[in-house]
């Protein structure tokens, strides 16, 4: 079965009978791992019961592909379903998750959680062939989830939340589900039980080094840095960023500068217009953000929105190195801000 990912949620928590195998994968490492969590909750009540529950990774079945069938195959002593979880899944491993599916003997379930995997994967193509298998996509929170995720996570600990601060949030987390729940409860622990968080005291408590390279990427492409790209990009993958994640702030960092620029030209004050957006400019990067909105107007912008969007969706849909891709057209992005400032002076 193939789970699309607005169904994802509803899925890992009332997943259907005859399901025996579950592939969970994506880029989002920390939505991968909660919703293997969500999942096999429905199986044992103990994810930690080490009569219920049998832990391998994807090295284990590759060095013993007879490994899986057996575990998958054992009686617990103390009755009940058992749940094997295999992290680190990979493609090699493909043959002993078709022997299960093909009539290993036993009702566990098998939770296979995995990195990014393109359509052409084995395992991928696996799951979603079977009735008795899913494919299970985690893809980085847009701004909807995010959202959701911020809100549920305060709610869940009794703390409130404006929408400024909501939005600001919004534009600084994302790349890691488990990190900007984390986050958040930090939030809520600073605040404490039935406090309200204003802009002030969100933007002075959640600390978040991928964000801030995430920031300085963004402004390097956007002012044709092409030497910053390169430093920023890698700091950004090494915090934990994702090529989509990094493209879709910078989609939406255009966009911004469009709104902007369209007030403007109407006649706004700059400084009502960048206090006005939602979220707003981090006071720090106020200056270049003004800056920008210079370069970015016309048919720069319109070339600039199409190399990300496309990036976007080739990184979904071609199987390509995403790193790859989005370093491209993060240049690409910097070459059109050089060519179009040349233009504005």
């Amino acid at each position: 079965m193939k789970i699309s990912a607005s169904k994802a949620d509803s899925f890992v928590k009332a997943p259907p009978a005859e399901l025996r195998v579950a592939l969970i994968y994506g880029p989002d490492e920390g939505l991968v791992r909660e919703r293997a969590a969500a999942l096999g909750a429905t199986v044992v009540a103990d994810l930690m019961d080490p009569f219920l529950v049998c832990e391998l990774t994807g090295g284990d079945i590759s060095s013993d592909p007879a490994r899986l069938g057996d575990e998958v195959a054992a009686i617990a002593l103390t009755g009940g379903r058992r749940l094997v979880r295999v992290r680190d899944a990979v493609d090699g491993i493909s043959k002993a998750v078709k022997t299960v599916l093909d009539g290993a003997p036993g009702d566990a379930l098998t939770i296979l959680q995995a990195g990014q995997l393109g359509p052409r994967s084995a395992l991928r193509k696996l799951a979603e062939a079977s009735d008795a298998a899913a494919a299970i996509p985690c893809y980085t929170d847009d701004a909807f989830n995010l959202e959701r995720v911020i809100l549920e996570t305060l709610s869940a600990n009794d703390v409130r939340i404006t929408s400024e601060a909501t939005g600001w949030l919004v534009g600084r987390l994302g790349s890691d589900r488990a990190i900007s729940r984390g986050e958040m409860e930090k939030l809520a622990l600073f605040a404490g039980p039935g406090a309200g968080i204003d802009l002030n005291m969100a933007m002075a408590s959640v600390g978040d080094s991928a964000a801030d390279s995430m920031d300085e990427l963004i402004y390097a492409a956007g002012e044709g840095d092409a030497n910053g790209v390169d430093l920023y990009l890698m700091r950004s993958l090494q915090a934990g960023g994702t090529a989509v994640g990094i493209l879709r702030a910078l989609t939406n960092h255009l966009m911004r500068l469009e709104a902007a620029g369209a007030r403007i030209a109407q006649g706004d004050p700059v400084p009502s217009v960048l206090k006005s957006l939602r979220p707003p400019v981090f006071y720090k990067l106020e200056r270049r953000f003004q800056n920008q909105i210079r370069i970015w107007q016309g048919n720069a912008l319109a070339r600039g929105l199409r190399l990300t969007l496309d990036a976007e969706l080739q990184c979904k849909t071609t199987g390509l190195p995403e790193d790859a891709i989005c370093g491209r057209a993060l240049l690409q992005i910097a070459s059109l801000a050089r060519q179009s400032q040349r233009h504005v002076r």
